[in-house]
């Protein structure tokens, strides 16, 4: 009769299980920035019934699950290894709380709760990890051919480390269709799982622009390109040895004429002189 009524509670414990089962809907999504602290809550309502045992999981790609931390009302629990300084379980609210959030928690994860032999598994967990991009570097070489913009080409190179998910360079105030990408180029960090992303584009300028590049919510300082080249300092020190070279010129001439018209001026003085004496001397035979 023993074994009839074992294999009974056997039975109804599954069915039990079975009828508690809530982990098909889709799972809630909580975020947390690489480094900081997040915190996992298995939403139930216990209806003033005590929670014996809380576990919570790590569900694999191939369905396999790792427990990662809980408790047991009657014996205790350790965590897992790898969580066991930076998780902490809270019964009162049946909460977890991860330190150090790395990108390699980034998954699924489940809620096991226990009421007395009635189990109930909650909807998944699914924690999605973040790093912030550094702010990018920007470098320009441009052509100095052309007069202004026209002709003139600018090679642009945007790069932002340290960052996660993977993402891309976004471009601000260029013409999309004078851009050639020449180097693109996507980087993982074997330790830390963030990415390092570079872009180096050349640019076909069509008038003066400010650009800036952006990787996630990453924004780099603006700066011109395709602006009109000024004169360079030779073809200014050209433009003022020709113009004291003029100066002098005007100068000399200036000086020769007046030198000129004095010459002229003394000639004119003696001969009139020599003239009046002449005079002079005619009358002065006459009145002899």
């Amino acid at each position: 009769m023993k074994p009839v009524c074992s294999l009974l509670a056997l039975v109804m414990t599954l069915v039990l299980v079975t009828a508690t089962d809530d982990d098909s809907g889709p799972p809630t999504n909580i975020t947390a920035v690489l480094g900081d602290t997040t915190t996992f809550r298995c939403h139930i309502q216990k209806h003033g019934i005590p929670v014996t045992r809380l576990y919570i999981q790590r569900v694999l790609k191939d369905s396999q699950e790792i427990f990662i931390n809980g408790f047991d009302s009657t014996r205790k629990l350790d965590a897992s290894p790898e969580y066991q300084n930076r998780t902490k379980v809270n019964k009162t609210d049946l909460s977890m709380e991860m330190t150090n959030v790395s990108v390699s928690d980034e998954g699924l994860y489940k809620c096991v709760v226990f009421f007395s032999t009635v189990l109930k598994e909650m909807p998944k967990i699914y924690l999605k990890v973040t790093a912030n991009y550094s702010i990018p570097t920007m470098e320009k070489k441009c052509s100095k051919h052309g007069d202004g913009a026209a002709g003139k080409s600018c090679q642009l190179s945007c790069s932002s480390v340290g960052g996660y998910p993977q993402s891309a360079v976004k471009w601000a105030g260029l013409n999309l269709s004078l851009i050639n990408v020449i180097h693109n180029e996507s980087s993982e960090n074997p330790y830390s799982k963030t990415w390092t992303i570079n872009q180096t584009i050349m640019y076909n300028c069509d008038q003066p622009t400010n650009v800036s590049c952006a990787v996630e919510g990453a924004v780099s300082p603006a700066f011109s390109i395709c602006e009109k080249e000024p004169f360079s300092i030779k073809v200014m020190i050209a433009i003022v040895v020709v113009l004291v070279f003029v100066l002098l010129l005007i100068l000399v001439l200036v000086l020769m004429n007046h030198y000129y018209r004095q010459q002229t001026s003394s000639s004119g003085g003696r001969a009139e002189y020599a003239i009046a004496q002449s005079d002079d001397c005619h009358l002065q035979l006459k009145s002899v």
